[in-house]
């Protein structure tokens, strides 16, 4: 993987609050709140996006209601929860430019990275052919992203020609899905987070 060198990473996302900003974390003396947005599909289905944001962007954007629309600008990130409670791999929109306005919902991104890991190309039992890969995307000083990606049909076969250490950029959208987990003998539904693949084409590393 490249050192010191950060890859495109860019999202952009309209929708509503589904709650008030809380408080998550403070990473060197600055507070950072967390809250979920609500994005609707052209199907009408709902991906619910957490969102990190600092006090000073929430404060830039002024006060924020449930149910409220607003645009966000900023870059995914992901860590590993090893706190044994939900989803192990998290992945949040830390969020850049934050502002409330109206607006047709929209969720669009742009990523530039490496494959860390060898593909995983299969069909489905309808049929239909999907690939799901990791992208490590660099962050300036040395630290990466890893995002979970998935692409259908022609586009999924690509992919599964792809090799770890290939670079790729990629369009696409972040997307929520609900899965059940069970862990001795208790189910949990959990929500899984990925990027969504529109389109793809390679560049050097």
């Amino acid at each position: 993987m490249r050192q010191g060198c950060a890859d495109v990473n860019q999202i952009q996302l309209h929708g509503c609050l589904g709650e008030l900003p809380a408080l998550s974390h403070t990473n060197h003396g600055v507070e950072f709140f967390r809250f979920p947005l609500q994005v609707s599909r052209l199907s009408g289905a709902l991906d619910q996006v957490n969102i990190m944001a600092s006090r000073a962007v929430l404060e830039a954007c002024g006060p924020l209601e449930p149910g409220q629309e607003a645009t966000v600008v900023g870059e995914l990130r992901t860590f590993n929860n090893r706190s044994g409670v939900g989803s192990r791999l998290v992945v949040s929109v830390l969020a850049r430019e934050l502002r409330a306005q109206e607006g047709q919902d929209e969720n669009h991104l742009e990523l530039s990275g490496t494959l860390c890991k060898p593909p995983s190309l299969r069909t489905t039992p309808l049929g239909r052919t999907i690939c799901d890969m990791i992208l490590a995307v660099n962050r300036k000083y040395g630290r990466a992203d890893y995002l979970p990606c998935i692409a259908w049909g022609g586009l999924a076969r690509r992919c599964g020609a792809l090799e770890v250490g290939d670079g790729v950029r990629i369009e696409g959208r972040l997307q929520s899905r609900a899965y059940t987990k069970v862990d001795h003998g208790v189910s949990e539904v959990r929500t899984a987070y990925e990027v969504s693949v529109m389109k793809l084409e390679p560049v050097e590393t």
